[in-house]
Protein backbone atom coordinates (compact mmCIF):
# COMPACT_ATOMS: atom_id res chain seq x y z
CA UNK A 1 0.00 0.00 0.00
CA UNK A 2 2.93 2.53 1.08
CA UNK A 3 5.80 3.07 -1.94
CA UNK A 4 8.54 5.06 -1.58
CA UNK A 5 8.39 7.48 -4.30
CA UNK A 6 6.65 11.07 -3.56
CA UNK A 7 4.17 11.11 -5.78
CA UNK A 8 2.63 7.77 -4.58
CA UNK A 9 3.20 9.47 -1.02
CA UNK A 10 1.23 12.37 -1.95
CA UNK A 11 -1.78 10.18 -3.46
CA UNK A 12 -2.08 8.02 -0.75
CA UNK A 13 -2.26 10.93 1.91
CA UNK A 14 -4.78 12.09 -0.24
CA UNK A 15 -6.92 9.17 0.26
CA UNK A 16 -6.47 9.64 4.47
CA UNK A 17 -7.70 12.46 4.63
CA UNK A 18 -11.14 10.78 5.96
CA UNK A 19 -10.47 9.24 9.78
CA UNK A 20 -8.60 9.52 12.52
CA UNK A 21 -7.36 6.23 12.80
CA UNK A 22 -6.55 6.61 8.70
CA UNK A 23 -4.68 9.80 10.23
CA UNK A 24 -2.89 8.02 12.90
CA UNK A 25 -1.39 5.35 10.30
CA UNK A 26 -0.22 7.93 7.69
CA UNK A 27 1.63 9.77 10.70
CA UNK A 28 3.14 6.82 11.60
CA UNK A 29 4.15 6.42 8.26
CA UNK A 30 5.16 10.06 7.91
CA UNK A 31 7.30 9.45 10.78
CA UNK A 32 9.33 6.31 9.71
CA UNK A 33 9.31 7.05 5.78
CA UNK A 34 10.18 11.21 5.86
CA UNK A 35 11.57 11.61 9.64
CA UNK A 36 13.20 8.22 10.48
CA UNK A 37 16.35 6.61 11.11
CA UNK A 38 17.96 8.51 8.58
CA UNK A 39 17.99 11.91 9.73
CA UNK A 40 21.24 11.19 11.65
CA UNK A 41 23.19 10.35 8.83
CA UNK A 42 21.45 13.45 6.76
CA UNK A 43 23.41 16.15 8.66
CA UNK A 44 23.82 19.72 7.04
CA UNK A 45 23.01 18.37 3.54
CA UNK A 46 21.47 20.66 1.45
CA UNK A 47 18.39 18.82 0.21
CA UNK A 48 16.91 18.89 3.26
CA UNK A 49 14.96 22.09 3.00
CA UNK A 50 13.24 20.10 -0.07
CA UNK A 51 12.44 17.09 2.25
CA UNK A 52 11.13 19.21 4.74
CA UNK A 53 8.54 20.86 1.90
CA UNK A 54 7.84 17.50 0.78
CA UNK A 55 6.52 17.15 4.79
CA UNK A 56 5.08 20.03 4.70
CA UNK A 57 3.42 19.72 1.30
CA UNK A 58 1.60 15.79 2.80
CA UNK A 59 0.70 17.34 6.12
CA UNK A 60 -0.93 20.47 4.31
CA UNK A 61 -2.92 17.50 2.46
CA UNK A 62 -3.90 15.90 5.38
CA UNK A 63 -5.48 18.51 7.44
CA UNK A 64 -6.96 20.12 4.53
CA UNK A 65 -5.03 23.23 5.31
CA UNK A 66 -4.17 25.95 2.32
CA UNK A 67 -0.51 26.34 0.81
CA UNK A 68 0.06 29.55 2.40
CA UNK A 69 -0.86 28.62 6.13
CA UNK A 70 1.57 27.99 8.57
CA UNK A 71 2.92 24.56 9.33
CA UNK A 72 4.29 24.95 12.48
CA UNK A 73 1.07 24.89 14.19
CA UNK A 74 -0.03 21.78 11.99
CA UNK A 75 3.31 19.85 13.19
CA UNK A 76 2.08 20.55 16.77
CA UNK A 77 -1.29 19.43 16.17
CA UNK A 78 -0.70 16.37 14.50
CA UNK A 79 2.30 15.48 17.05
CA UNK A 80 4.89 15.13 14.54
CA UNK A 81 8.23 16.77 14.77
CA UNK A 82 10.19 19.00 12.06
CA UNK A 83 12.81 17.35 10.05
CA UNK A 84 15.49 19.39 12.17
CA UNK A 85 13.58 18.82 15.34
CA UNK A 86 14.13 15.08 14.58
CA UNK A 87 17.67 15.49 13.79
CA UNK A 88 18.16 17.46 17.24
CA UNK A 89 16.02 14.45 18.79
CA UNK A 90 18.01 11.69 16.94
CA UNK A 91 21.60 13.48 17.59
CA UNK A 92 20.14 14.09 21.43
CA UNK A 93 18.87 10.67 21.89
CA UNK A 94 22.32 9.43 20.84
CA UNK A 95 24.75 11.52 22.88
CA UNK A 96 22.04 10.42 25.65
CA UNK A 97 22.75 6.85 24.94
CA UNK A 98 26.58 7.16 24.97
CA UNK A 99 27.22 9.05 27.20
CA UNK A 100 30.61 7.09 28.02
CA UNK A 101 31.82 8.45 25.33
CA UNK A 102 31.75 11.88 26.09
CA UNK A 103 33.41 14.62 28.36
CA UNK A 104 32.24 17.22 30.88
CA UNK A 105 33.46 20.86 31.22
CA UNK A 106 33.84 19.85 34.57
CA UNK A 107 36.39 16.43 34.14
CA UNK A 108 38.78 18.51 32.18
CA UNK A 109 39.17 21.61 34.48
CA UNK A 110 38.06 22.24 38.42
CA UNK A 111 36.91 25.51 37.36
CA UNK A 112 33.41 25.48 38.32
CA UNK A 113 31.22 27.51 35.87
CA UNK A 114 27.39 27.44 34.69
CA UNK A 115 28.36 25.05 31.52
CA UNK A 116 30.53 23.13 34.25
CA UNK A 117 27.42 20.19 32.89
CA UNK A 118 27.89 20.76 29.63
CA UNK A 119 29.53 18.39 27.04
CA UNK A 120 33.31 18.98 26.25
CA UNK A 121 34.14 19.64 22.74
CA UNK A 122 36.93 18.19 21.23
CA UNK A 123 39.15 20.71 19.20
CA UNK A 124 38.41 19.72 15.78
CA UNK A 125 40.15 21.56 12.47
CA UNK A 126 38.37 19.55 9.81
CA UNK A 127 34.91 20.59 8.45
CA UNK A 128 33.87 16.71 7.96
CA UNK A 129 34.65 16.36 11.71
CA UNK A 130 32.80 19.13 12.86
CA UNK A 131 29.59 18.15 10.91
CA UNK A 132 29.58 14.40 12.23
CA UNK A 133 27.93 13.21 14.73
CA UNK A 134 30.05 13.00 17.36
CA UNK A 135 30.98 16.87 17.18
CA UNK A 136 27.71 18.22 16.06
CA UNK A 137 25.74 16.28 18.70
CA UNK A 138 27.86 17.11 21.27
CA UNK A 139 27.03 20.75 19.96
CA UNK A 140 23.34 20.33 20.18
CA UNK A 141 23.05 19.20 23.41
CA UNK A 142 24.64 21.35 24.89
CA UNK A 143 22.29 23.91 23.48
CA UNK A 144 19.57 21.72 25.41
CA UNK A 145 17.37 23.25 28.25
CA UNK A 146 18.98 22.33 31.85
CA UNK A 147 15.54 20.60 32.78
CA UNK A 148 16.01 17.94 29.59
CA UNK A 149 19.98 17.51 30.47
CA UNK A 150 19.47 16.89 34.17
CA UNK A 151 17.34 13.69 32.70
CA UNK A 152 20.16 11.59 31.14
CA UNK A 153 20.38 9.05 33.50
CA UNK A 154 16.66 8.20 32.88
CA UNK A 155 16.65 7.20 28.96
CA UNK A 156 13.02 7.37 28.60
CA UNK A 157 11.98 10.79 31.19
CA UNK A 158 14.87 12.12 28.76
CA UNK A 159 13.56 10.70 25.69
CA UNK A 160 9.89 12.10 26.29
CA UNK A 161 11.37 16.05 27.83
CA UNK A 162 13.25 16.26 25.04
CA UNK A 163 10.20 15.38 22.25
CA UNK A 164 8.25 17.37 24.49
CA UNK A 165 10.37 20.38 24.53
CA UNK A 166 11.08 20.15 20.46
CA UNK A 167 7.29 19.52 19.97
CA UNK A 168 6.64 23.09 21.85
CA UNK A 169 9.33 24.72 20.10
CA UNK A 170 9.17 23.25 16.63
CA UNK A 171 12.67 24.30 15.02
CA UNK A 172 13.22 24.18 11.29
CA UNK A 173 16.70 24.99 11.15
CA UNK A 174 19.90 25.40 13.45
CA UNK A 175 19.83 29.27 13.87
CA UNK A 176 16.32 28.57 15.38
CA UNK A 177 17.69 26.05 17.44
CA UNK A 178 20.83 27.88 18.73
CA UNK A 179 18.73 31.58 18.83
CA UNK A 180 16.28 29.37 21.60
CA UNK A 181 16.34 31.57 24.87
CA UNK A 182 16.15 29.09 27.52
Amino acid sequence: MFCNSKETNYNVSRNFKNGPLCIYAFNYKLRNNFLGESTMQWGFQNNNNNNNNNNKKVIRIITNSRMRDSCRALFKKLKILPLYSQYIFSLSISVIKNEHLFYTNDEIHSIHTRFKTNLHPPIANLTKFQNGVYYSGIWNFNNLPHNVKDLTNEIILSQNALKRFLLINSFYNSEEYFNYQR
